[in-house]
């Protein structure tokens, strides 16, 4: 069963310049971002490998995206609704998630 508070780890991504600013059609519809392609051929695989359907999915984006994380933008609910998923059933740890942002974040700042 899916937890309905929201993981700190995933509720401290959101900062003041990536509050939800996508309430009109013409923000929703536009190009990819890379990290949206690669999201969805995860969570295409993910749901191939049977761990997280894609269906049950979808229904997380809807049930957490409206309540738990609302003011997240609405294309990075996908990432943040199966990250909250996976941590719901173990897979992941909020420290081990953490680890791993920090690891690419520092990844980065080196660029």
């Amino acid at each position: 069963m899916m937890t309905e508070r929201g993981y700190e780890v995933l509720l401290n991504t959101l900062t003041p310049s990536t509050t939800r600013d996508d309430a009109t059609l013409p923000d929703l519809d536009r190009k990819p971002d890379p990290w949206e392609s690669r999201m969805q051929a995860t969570a295409e695989c993910l749901s191939w490998r049977g761990a997280f359907d894609n269906l049950e999915r979808r229904h997380t984006e809807d049930e957490l995206g409206e309540t738990v994380y609302r003011d997240f933008p609405v294309r990075s609910r996908s990432v943040i609704a199966t990250a909250h998923a996976l941590m719901d059933r173990g897979v992941i740890s909020q420290e081990e998630l953490q680890a791993k942002m920090e690891e690419i974040r520092a990844r980065f700042n080196r660029q």
